[in-house]
């Protein structure tokens, strides 16, 4: 059994249920070995948590998303763990953030948790995701987890297991943390009509318990039944369906605000009462705006795939915007080791929706991203402003485009490398390589291409080369991508599939 092909980053991932195209490879049976390591891997920090262990007083909760294999693997875990004489909270749904905040409610206080979930992959997929008092864990830890040998019960007892209600009290915390914020208001949403959309996942929660609760109006939220064949639109805030479902719900039943989360609740966007989409580029301004008013001069780091007009942006608020590599825990702890270098950073964001605040554990939470906004709603409704006048002055580009390359070799990642190496060799008129970027290659253009930018770099998890780019002048998109076409056409092994239908669309073909 080589499980050390589940890793995915700081998570692990894999195959649930089998289909046409895929072999189940994360059932009950990899799921119950998994535990072990993980009780393995948490006896290992320090001595402490070992003798909490051998007394019996080791506790773990496990919460789960909608996904249809859920329940299954959480009965696997508890199996597991029960045998290994480890205490257990069976949360029953959950989200993400949630589970973290387990191991810090006094009422819990559990020592390690664990979600099931595959964020917004498809219904066939599954996933654990970990976090100790110290936060999510590393990658270092999940290849700890996959590797560990699997000690027996050495504790001579057997685990109880209880079930717990997590996501009301997790819902209360951010009521009162609302509140708080929002300057003692009680219902900061009063007279404003609020629309959620769980996408099925397992956030319908905050619908009922956060909003309805801070006094808005949740008519027309949809979705907020957990199905975990999501059958009415993936749970991605940074899907363009998502955010049209959204964006209908908003303009349909005319109301303030619209939010909608993934499927575990770690990531969010949201839509204004005009249409406009708060996600990507002007969710990091927006949050960006909250956070340079609380701290003048902070740096805000984000993934590398930002627009250069969101650099502008947070200069002209005086911010300074740090871009690094793609990956939550990437951007997070970036922050974190800025801070410990004495380079003040409350935000770490992604484009995919990932934020997470110093002041929230830099924890990421799309609820608490929402909370944010929420506590200034009642400012800008006294200011007679808007969200969107928030990022009034931010450019937006008139185009953008994003082609995803196919690597067709068995070593892809020495291929993909070796592409990335070759055009940031290329000497093109036009294109000038970006120096402040930290993954793959990114060219600013100008001349015949106009004022933009592209960027090639690899997937993080999938043996993909992601070009994107974005152009301040309509029709250059076009020519970027034809001028490029000649340089991939060199590399047999990279698939141009996706690139000739864009440029067929592009064509009007």
């Amino acid at each position: 059994m080589n499980l050390e092909k589940l890793q995915n980053g700081s998570d692990i991932r894999g195959i649930a249920i089998s289909t046409e195209e895929y072999k189940a490879n994360l059932t009950t049976k990899e799921v119950k070995e998994i535990a072990k390591g993980a009780v393995s891997w948490f006896r290992s920090k320090n001595e402490n948590n070992n003798s909490k262990y051998l007394a019996g007083d080791l506790l773990v909760g496990i919460g789960r998303d909608s996904r249809i294999t859920g329940p299954e693997l959480k009965d696997a875990l508890v199996e597991s763990f029960i045998q290994q004489g480890v205490n257990v909270i069976d949360f029953g749904l959950a989200t993400t953030p949630a589970m973290f905040m387990a191991t810090q409610f006094e009422e819990f206080d559990c020592d390690f948790t664990i979600m099931l979930t595959a964020s917004h992959l498809p219904y066939y997929f599954n996933g654990l995701k970990f976090f100790d008092k110290t936060g999510g864990a590393e990658k270092s830890d999940i290849k700890e987890i996959l590797s560990s040998s699997y000690a027996e019960n050495s504790n001579g007892k057997t685990g109880v297991v209880e079930e717990a209600d997590l996501l009301t009290p997790y819902a209360k915390d951010m009521v009162a943390k609302i509140i708080a914020g929002a300057g003692g208001n009680e219902k900061p949403l009063a007279r404003l009509k609020v629309i959620v959309d769980a996408g099925n996942g397992a956030g319908g929660f905050f619908a009922e318990k956060v909003v309805k609760e801070l006094g808005g109006d949740i008519t027309g939220s949809q979705f907020l039944e957990p199905d975990g064949t999501f059958p009415n639109h993936i749970p991605n805030p940074d899907n363009k369906e998502a955010m049209e479902a959204i964006k209908s719900a908003v303009l349909n039943n005319k109301a303030d605000l619209g939010i909608i989360f993934d499927t575990d609740v770690d990531r969010s966007a949201l839509v204004t009462a005009t249409g406009d989409l708060l996600n990507r580029n002007n969710l990091i301004a927006v949050l960006s705006h909250i956070v340079l008013d609380e701290y003048p001069h902070t740096s805000i780091v984000t993934n590398s795939p930002t627009s250069s007009h969101l650099k502008t942006f947070i200069e002209s608020l005086g911010g300074k915007q740090v871009r690094y590599i793609s990956g939550y825990r990437n951007v997070i702890n970036k922050a974190i080791d800025l801070n410990n270098e004495g380079v003040e950073t409350h935000l770490a964001i992604e484009t995919s929706g990932h934020a997470a605040f110093k002041e929230n554990y830099f924890l990421d939470d799309g609820a608490y991203v929402v909370a944010k906004i929420f506590m200034l709603l009642p400012k800008l409704t006294e200011e007679g402003r808007s969200l969107s006048d928030l990022i009034e002055n931010l450019n937006q580009p008139s185009e953008v485009q994003e082609v995803r390359f196919k690597l067709e070799d068995d070593d892809y990642r020495k291929l993909g490398e070796r592409v990335i190496l070759d055009i940031d060799n290329a000497d093109v008129a036009g294109f000038k390589i970006d120096t402040a970027n930290h993954e793959g290659v990114r060219f600013n253009t100008s001349g015949k291409y106009g004022s933009g930018w592209f960027l090639l770099r690899m997937s993080l998890h999938e043996p993909l080369l992601v070009l994107q780019v974005e152009i301040d002048e309509p029709g250059k998109v076009k020519l970027v991508l034809e001028d490029l076409k000649p340089f991939f056409d060199n590399y047999p092994n990279v698939n141009k599939e996706k690139l000739n239908e864009v440029l067929l669309e592009l064509n009007g073909n």
